[in-house]
């Protein structure tokens, strides 16, 4: 009776209904893991179009547009000077931190958004989603996410931006050696603040983008999935609903994304330990709007498009495998728990129901 009740149970939470504790719940530190994995394994991709687009938004700062020479014309012409004047590794800049940023960034704020989306807070009491719950998920998973690796992002930008010829260099020249000796130079310039120097810009940067390329991504994948025949191909739902989600995201974060790249990557004031340029998020908004205009907050939307699109679908469609295949293993081992179970000794059922 007892190992009827159990094969009851395991089959109920198998077929419970999406968004309501499916399976066993994986927990933060797998959904941590998970989510980290699959933003990482995108950044591998995508990281030469991040340094791209670092260069063309720090390009022509606080100048009026036409009184600047343009070394980044657009993104094929600056990968062409990057790897001209740099060398083809410079478009890999940054590899090291960006990744971690990824990993540490996106692992808490996916895995945040699964656990509060597992607790059922993304859909209303009909279990339907419900896109404002999903947006305000989204913003705060993001929140959380981007103060946590806000020191990651920061020493990123700074090395990103690092060229070895002026002839194309933009922004300010940190000239790191390393990133430990990156990460020590902000430390000793700033103190621990200074490696969350910008972090309230990054907040609103990766809420509003996490808010709209979470609550997107998840409303049309579920409406792509009523369909039948769609249902029968997920990852071509994950394509399109990342296709989509990428679009809302590049619009969305471009703005909150220029003015975190100017931010991280001013100099800092010895004496003060303040950055020589803006005092604030607000204070660069503000210097930005005066001298570079409204399209000053679009600089770099080509790449960064270009970057965000791919990004997006490949971290929805690793992080949605990559849950699957992790439930279907717990799921197997289970099921062989379960097995193992039946066929045991009494004493040794004891022991191995304990153990489950």
């Amino acid at each position: 009776m007892q190992l009827d009740i159990r094969v009851l149970m395991l089959f109920q939470q198998i077929t419970v209904r999406p968004g309501v504790r499916q399976r066993r719940d994986r927990g933060f530190v797998m959904e941590f893991v998970l989510g980290g994995v699959a933003a990482a394994g995108a950044g591998f991709f995508t990281n030469p179009l991040d340094v791209v687009k670092t260069r063309i938004q720090l390009q022509g700062e606080l100048q009026n547009r036409g009184t600047y020479k343009v070394h980044y014309n657009n993104t094929l012409h600056a990968c062409y000077q990057i790897a001209k004047h740099d060398g083809v590794l410079a478009l890999q800049s940054g590899m090291g931190p960006a990744l971690w940023f990824q990993f540490v960034m996106n692992g808490t704020r996916l895995g945040t958004y699964s656990i509060l989306n597992s607790f059922g807070l993304t859909r209303n009491h009909r279990h339907e989603l419900s896109y404002p719950k999903n947006v305000l998920c989204g913003a705060f998973s993001g929140a959380i996410g981007s103060f946590i690796g806000s020191p990651l992002y920061l020493v990123k930008t700074q090395i990103q931006s690092q060229s070895l010829s002026q002839n194309i260099a933009v922004g300010f020249q940190h000239k790191h050696a390393s990133v430990t000796q990156a990460f020590l130079s902000v430390y000793r310039k700033g103190g621990c603040f200074g490696l969350w120097r910008g972090a309230n810009a990054a907040m609103v940067r990766v809420s509003a983008g996490s808010a709209i390329q979470l609550s997107t991504f998840t409303t049309i994948q579920e409406k792509i999935m009523e369909n039948p025949t769609m249902a029968l191909y997920p990852n071509t739902s994950i394509l399109i609903a990342s296709f989509v989600a990428g679009i809302g995201l590049c619009l969305a974060m471009t703005p909150f994304d220029v003015l975190c790249t100017r931010l991280y990557n001013q100099g800092i004031d010895p004496k003060t330990r303040l950055g020589i340029y803006y005092s604030g998020f607000f204070d660069c908004f503000i210097k930005m709007a005066k001298t570079e205009g409204f399209w000053g907050f679009y600089k770099g939307v080509g790449a960064s498009y270009l970057r965000l699109g791919p990004h997006t679908v490949l971290t929805m469609m690793f992080w949605t495998n990559l849950k699957e295949h992790y439930d279907k293993l717990t799921n197997d081992y289970e099921f062989l728990a379960l097995t193992q179970l039946s066929a045991a000794s009494p004493d040794k059922q004891r022991s191995l129901d304990n153990s489950i």
